[in-house]
Parts: C-alpha cells; structure tokens; sequence
C-alpha cells in the first residue's frame, strides 16, 4: 500500500505518514485502531515499529506503556516550566509598571491606564498559569494518597503555597494541603 492510498483511506495527508515512516511523528491516537486494522496489526505492533512474536508479547506491551508514560510524565514536567517561564516575566513587569506609575511624574489618566493594564495582565495571565498547573500531572490528598485532576476553579480558588493547594479529596472528602505530582501511581 503506497502513501497516498493509506492516507487517502485515513483521511489525511501523505506527508503526515511519510512523518511516521521517518519516525519525525506518531499517528494520533484518535486513528491509531483504523490504521492498524488496515495494516492488519495490533497497537503494540504500531508502537514497536515491527511484528511482535506471541512469547514477547506482553515484555513489549509493558515497554511500550512505560514509554508512553514517561513522555507524558515529561510533556507535564516541561508545561509546569512553561508555566515558571509565563508567569515570573509577567508578574515582575507588572510590578515593574505599577511601580512607574507610583513614583514617575505622568498625567493622571496614564497613571491609571498603566497600572489597570498591569493589573490586567497580572490576573490573565496567573489564570492561564492556573490552568497549565491544573491539567499537568494530579495533587496528591495527604490523609488517603489518592491521586486526582480537580476541576479548574477548584485549584482556582484553592489556597496555595506554591505547586501545594489546600483542596478537598473528592474519595475521602477531608480538606488537605495537595501536593503537585507528576505520575498517576
């Protein structure tokens, strides 16, 4: 089966299955059982890159997971930096505008424009910041160990100290102080 007919059965690009052939990308996981069925191969097979024999099998399988886990466990450890690197130059130029605004002669008017959009800026962004901590890796309940991803105004309007937030676990129902972890066991 050439390129153009697998993609024209999967309804995407031939450039995007050459990507996959270079090992340059991954099929989405949303095509992933129809381009195995074409290719008449299991999942595991796909992830291998080649036809897996019954007796290794499952050490395979177990490779591929760990895998799959430690990239996700990486892509959640470089957004929580990404979050570092939006929200310190953010909050420290807003400062640095409100503090302008404090102790530069100006018109009135630019005195409140400035600081209303450092303002702005400060809370947009600590939002946005919020929500890439919210979805990267679970908080951790102190009296149960479970493992969770509350919702995003519940780590909104939870008290923090740092990555730390004191929520309520929705297995035990007590209210503790959360720990930010990476890995779901």
């Amino acid at each position: 089966m050439t390129q153009a007919v697998l993609a024209e059965k999967l309804g995407i690009s031939d450039r995007a299955i050459s990507k996959w052939e270079t090992g340059k990308s991954m099929p989405d996981s949303g095509i992933m059982l129809e381009l195995c069925n074409l290719l008449k191969i299991n999942v595991n097979e796909l992830l291998s890159g080649e036809r897996i024999m019954a007796e290794v099998y499952d050490k395979r399988a177990e490779e591929n997971l760990l895998a799959m886990r430690r990239e996700v466990e990486e892509k959640n450890r470089q957004m929580l930096q990404t979050e570092y690197w939006i929200a310190f130059p953010a909050v420290i130029s807003g400062l640095v505008m409100v503090f302008v605004a404090s102790f530069i002669e100006m018109p009135v008017w630019l005195r409140i424009v400035l600081i209303v959009f450092a303002f702005v800026m400060i809370f947009t962004v600590a939002f946005i910041a919020v929500g890439i901590e919210q979805k990267a890796g679970y908080y951790e309940c102190q009296n149960c160990h479970h493992r969770y991803v509350p919702t995003y105004w519940q780590t909104n309007l939870a008290m923090h100290m740092g990555r730390t937030r004191y929520m309520k676990c929705p297995k035990c129902g007590k209210r503790s102080w959360q720990k930010k972890v990476l890995t779901h066991l």
